[in-house]
């Protein structure tokens, strides 16, 4: 569609790609380039400490269920098919500005997780919830803005958290085993409606048994890809920062790039994958209970380099050393097809399947994820439990499920252009809300660092509002 296509643009225009890497600038200025400087202070408190946090409680999820369902959601097809996409739109420079977003967005997210936990507050039955419009409403004293930010995050949830993953599902499927996509785009439906029935919960129980799996198992398979063509990685990365950075090598690669387009598609794909700067994840966070508010802006950072710079770039590298991909043959694969592609030159039919496999996974995860998003917005929008609430609900899940069904047979390339436009929209009150408050989050950081630097065992007990 000529109209989504140019919306899109509209908002993706440079202002909109400079608002996010100056939030993210702006945090990690501020902090003195924790993510690269505080590295082991973040890897220790995330990684480090991974076992034993699994076990949530009755009022909120642990720190690493959090990040599970968090990361259900970023680690959605936009780490497969988003990435292959963004290659033909952007070129190989596209790779380059998505690194770029996702180091500076390690900052940016670290800012939303530890504003969605210092701006938490008891939901129905004690939950804990925490987003956004938590802290655009109660720390930035900017209501308007957190209604705003909720009517932008519902539609979002549908055309990014549905239409895209099931229209994944679906193409995946279908290339790989044959699969009909209506019915994939049924049962799919069938039992995203059995796990979320279950409400936050069962969503962080699924999400915690899933993303270990499918993250080891695309991993694992994408270093074999990448070890088979080891000797084309650097030529692969020469092409990556050519075409970022100059001009000429982008014309050459002879498909119409340019280094705008780089950018755009580069940071667009970036933020659809990791979600720093949504404040879509900010919300899984916000339903963690922890014993200070930048701890969990940790498993924020640690969420950016796992989604981003650890999968993406086994993606983007894939596809460019394993020959697979001819920007200048209109035929040629695309989007999960074109992953699919490479993984099959090295592993065979096998390769194929894994893809298809994860991308089941991926896109599953993710929609189970988005499903919490919208609920909670709407909840914010609604406000207190009742007979309205309650309608809001059944018929938001009703769309929901029904949107599964209707990405599985719709137009991809449209959907894609729906999922910016929507990401846009949300966007524009979340990096505000992180730029109001930077001082306050920044602060709580330098806060916890400085006790981490001191070895307390056991911080200050967390009062709210910060």
């Amino acid at each position: 569609m000529a109209f989504t296509a140019r919306l899109a643009d509209l908002l993706w225009s440079p202002w909109l790609l400079g608002l996010f890497l100056a939030v993210g600038l702006v945090y990690s200025i501020g902090s003195g380039f924790f993510q690269l400087f505080g590295a082991r202070t973040w890897w220790r408190a995330t990684a480090g400490s991974w076992m034993g946090r699994r076990r949530g409680r009755r009022d909120g999820l642990s720190p690493l269920q959090a990040l599970a369902t968090a990361l259900a959601s970023t680690m959605g097809t936009g780490s497969i098919a988003g990435v292959a996409a963004a290659l033909s739109l952007g070129g190989p420079g596209a790779v380059f500005w998505m690194w770029i977003s996702a180091l500076l967005g390690m900052m940016t997210s670290c800012g939303e997780k530890l504003l969605a936990v210092a701006y938490q507050r008891p939901g129905p039955g004690g939950a804990l919830r925490g987003g956004p419009m938590y802290y655009l409403r109660d720390g930035a004293g900017a209501p308007l803005l957190a209604a705003c930010f909720c009517l932008a995050c519902v539609p979002a949830t549908l055309a990014g958290g549905d239409l895209v993953q099931s229209s994944s599902i679906a193409s995946s499927l279908e290339a790989a085993f044959g699969l009909p996509r209506l019915p994939v785009g049924l049962a799919a439906a069938l039992l995203a409606a059995l796990v979320t029935a279950g409400g936050l919960g069962r969503i962080a129980a699924v999400s915690s048994a899933l993303v270990p799996v499918m993250a080891a198992l695309y991993l694992g398979s994408g270093a074999l890809v990448l070890l088979a063509n080891w000797d084309r990685i650097p030529g692969a990365l020469v092409q990556i920062l050519s075409c970022a950075l100059s001009p000429a090598a982008a014309a050459a690669g002879g498909a119409g790039w340019t280094v705008s387009a780089a950018l755009r598609y580069g940071v667009a794909r970036g933020v659809f994958t990791n979600e720093a700067g949504l404040g879509t994840s900010a919300m899984a966070h916000g339903a963690a209970r922890t014993d200070h508010p930048a701890r969990q802006g940790m498993w924020g950072i640690f969420e950016v380099f796992l989604s981003t710079l650890l999968v993406c770039t086994v993606t983007a590298l894939s596809i460019l050393v394993s020959g697979v991909w001819d920007p200048l043959d209109p035929a040629a694969p695309a989007g999960a097809p074109l992953t699919a592609a490479a993984f099959a030159s090295v592993l065979g039919p096998a390769g194929q399947g894994i893809v298809a496999l994860s991308l089941l996974l991926f896109a599953f995860s993710s929609i189970l994820g988005w499903s919490y998003y919208g609920e909670q917005c709407l909840s914010f929008l609604c406000g207190r439990a009742g007979r309205g609430l309650s309608a809001a609900l059944r018929a938001y899940r009703a769309l929901f499920l029904g949107c599964i069904v209707l990405g599985a047979v719709w137009s991809p390339q449209t959907v894609w252009q729906l999922v910016d436009i929507c990401n846009a929209l949300m966007a524009l009150p979340s990096l505000t809300a992180l730029l109001l408050l930077a001082p306050q989050a920044l602060a709580l950081l330098r806060e916890w660092t400085a006790q981490e630097k001191m070895s307390l065992c056991k911080p200050k007990k967390m009062e709210r509002p910060y």
